[in-house]
């Protein structure tokens, strides 16, 4: 359940290796990952390669090892019959399973400031710097954020727009950014990075045309012209249509193996004598891979790897009857 790049992972080897695999997908493949303009870390590029490009690779080889890939359909809820497992699709469908990889990661977190959502696809975007590049150049655009989403959006930028500034609320990018990364932004001539600042309005007629800035050391404010602003200020994981199915950790991540068994809830859940594999949830035969994970690296190697990892685990589920 959910093809970002876990997904897509769990699903070539479990398709490989000879399980009737489905690849549920509410969106579009490729996930949070999906979007990014440039992924520069991911071992075998040694160039560079977009999410898109990379989710086109998977999709394919997931296909041609016999997935099933069933798009623009949600599941909104899972239950135990005997063995098996329903999934309910949000057309009321129902799929029977012996095995569930919830890879279903995160999703953005809406900046909070009073009527952003009018500009929202009209100069304000969330993860979507490679589809409205085009837009921006010759004017001055915001990268709202400090991860190294919101820094390879801002590297992608740099060749469109004539200024792109990065905004975050502390002193600089070392402690959420990757190394590369920094240096990469710092040796770029047209990106600013404004520390110690927060968005607090945004104005213009049908489209955005300015925002306003406030330091947050001395409260000065000050109003900019923008062509657009970029928001990549975190994401909460996609577990809602769990219900309490699962265990969850207090930001709704779904627990697995040693985060699991730390839970002061694990004994009340876990019936089983055997100790839950290192993916897997309060439930037997339904793993957690990637983002969505409580305790997971937030990288899309790691995330590929678990992803990978997980039909390793529903061999040996299957196995023990």
């Amino acid at each position: 359940v959910g093809a970002g790049p876990s997904g897509l992972a769990a699903a070539v080897y479990g398709a490989s290796e000879g399980l009737r695999t489905l690849l549920i997908e509410k969106h579009a493949p490729g996930g949070q990952a999906g979007t990014s303009t440039r992924i520069e870390n991911y071992l075998g590029f040694h160039k560079g390669v977009s999410g898109a490009e990379l989710t086109r690779r998977a999709l394919t080889q997931a296909s041609r090892f016999g997935t099933e890939l069933l798009t623009t359909q949600g599941v909104k809820g899972v239950r135990m019959k005997g063995q098996y497992k329903q999934l309910t699709l949000d057309n009321g469908s129902e799929v029977n399973t012996r095995a569930v990889v919830i890879t279903t990661g995160v999703s953005y977190r809406m900046l909070q400031v009073p009527g952003i959502e009018r500009f929202t696809g009209a100069g304000v975007y969330y993860g979507a710097a490679a589809v409205e590049a085009h837009a921006c150049r010759g004017g001055d655009v915001y990268v709202v954020g400090g991860g190294n989403s919101a820094g390879q959006a801002a590297m992608f930028l740099s060749g469109f727009a004539k200024q792109v500034n990065i905004i975050i609320r502390g002193a600089d990018l070392s402690s959420t950014a990757s190394s590369y990364l920094i240096d990469q932004i710092h040796h770029t001539p047209n990106i600013d990075v404004l520390p110690y600042t927060e968005v607090t309005a945004v104005n213009g007629g049908q489209m955005l045309e300015t925002i306003t800035l406030r330091n947050n050391r001395d409260d000065s404010e000050r109003t900019e012209p923008a062509k657009a602003l970029f928001i990549y200020i975190g994401a909460r994981p996609s577990t809602d249509w769990l219900g309490e199915t699962l265990l969850l950790d207090q930001k709704g991540f779904i627990l697995t193996g040693r985060e699991l068994m730390n839970s002061k809830r694990y004994l009340a859940h876990w019936k089983l004598e055997r100790e839950p594999y290192l993916l897997e949830t309060s439930v037997p035969g339904i793993f957690a891979s990637g983002d969505v994970r409580s305790g997971a690296m937030a990288r899309i190697a790691s995330a590929v790897g678990e992803g990978a990892m997980s039909i390793k685990q529903v061999h040996e589920y299957l196995a023990s009857g």
